[in-house]
């Protein structure tokens, strides 16, 4: 076998540009451990320490994460924070992915006006967060709110509330209008998978006279697996990080009576303080509580992908 003469020159040229190529991952390496790993690195280490306003004081260990789960009124605060977050989770599965999964069924279906539908569906999400809070309080005010409005019109006085002034109504209210800005992005999503679904499998189950109810629970939805855990991996990660639409709508407190707080809004405040941080501890509390909430989605993260390969592997 002969082989080709390569130039010493030549060689040296091209072991060069090999590495250079891989000089070109390094800005965005040091960019990501500034502003991700450093972050993440710092916040574990603050939990272990005693602070006295901005200065860090003793080793205390564990004792934050003590505080943080027992001492009142941090441990009730932590607890109902995060039974918000589980309900943020479970209605916006319900409501914003079950709904996207149903438009975008409907718009798979090749229906007159698809593609506006789909403009019209994404539209919200091309606005920022503190906009759509902005409006929709606007919308949800109990004196001239757009809402309320409606209702008197239609003969529903009954019907009429504060909703963001009842502790029984606020939480909901800002879930439902979070359901309403993700929605155009669910629907993509759903409609992508739909769209990769072989044809030739759907016409096959028709000719077996599958159709409706059957078709949908056949064919579609065990193909539609993927598109369903990616939509729930997302949806659990965005219900445990929800901070600014409840900080737009409601400010940093939870109002009303702590009835919107979640786990991100009750960071905010034990980090820059407020009626229930003392400033001797609020950064390490704080630290200890960024801490658990992200080993909580990372851990759930991870279980929940692991399970979603063996779905996928079964298939």
């Amino acid at each position: 076998m002969i082989r080709e003469y390569t130039a010493p020159s030549v060689r040296r040229r091209k072991s060069r540009v090999r590495w250079t190529i891989h000089l070109f991952p390094i800005p965005a390496l040091i960019i990501y451990g500034l502003f991700v790993l450093y972050p993440i690195i710092a916040a574990l280490s603050y939990s272990f320490f005693e602070w006295k306003g901005m200065a860090r004081g003793d080793f205390i260990g564990f004792q934050n994460f003590v505080t943080l789960f027992t001492i009142e009124p941090y441990g009730s605060m932590f607890w109902n924070a995060f039974k918000h977050n589980v309900l943020y989770f479970v209605v916006q599965m319900i409501v914003m992915n079950g709904l996207a999964f149903f438009l975008a069924f409907i718009i798979y279906q090749k229906i007159k006006g698809a593609e506006f539908f789909k403009a019209a569906f994404f539209l919200p999400r091309l606005l920022s967060v503190i906009v759509v809070g902005f409006l929709w309080k606007l919308i949800l005010n109990p004196n001239f709110g757009t809402l309320n409005v409606i209702l008197e019109k239609l003969g529903l006085e009954t019907l009429q509330k504060a909703w963001l002034g009842d502790p029984n109504t606020a939480l909901i209210a800002i879930i439902l209008v979070n359901c309403w800005f993700g929605l155009g992005f669910g629907v993509l999503i759903f409609l992508a998978g739909f769209q990769g679904i072989p044809s030739e499998l759907v016409e096959a189950a028709k000719l077996d006279g599958a159709k409706g109810f059957t078709l949908l629970r056949t064919i579609y939805l065990p193909l539609m697996v993927p598109s369903i855990m990616i939509m729930g991996i997302l949806t659990f990660i965005q219900s445990f990080e929800a901070f600014e639409l409840v900080y737009a709508m409601q400010g940093s407190m939870g109002e009303p009576y702590y009835s919107t707080d979640t786990l991100a809004v009750f960071f905010y405040r034990l980090a820059f303080g407020s009626s229930t941080a003392s400033g001797a501890t609020a950064i390490g509390l704080g630290s200890a509580l960024a801490t658990v909430l992200f080993l909580f989605i990372l851990v759930c993260t991870t279980l929940f992908l692991r399970f979603a390969n063996k779905k996928n592997v079964q298939m």
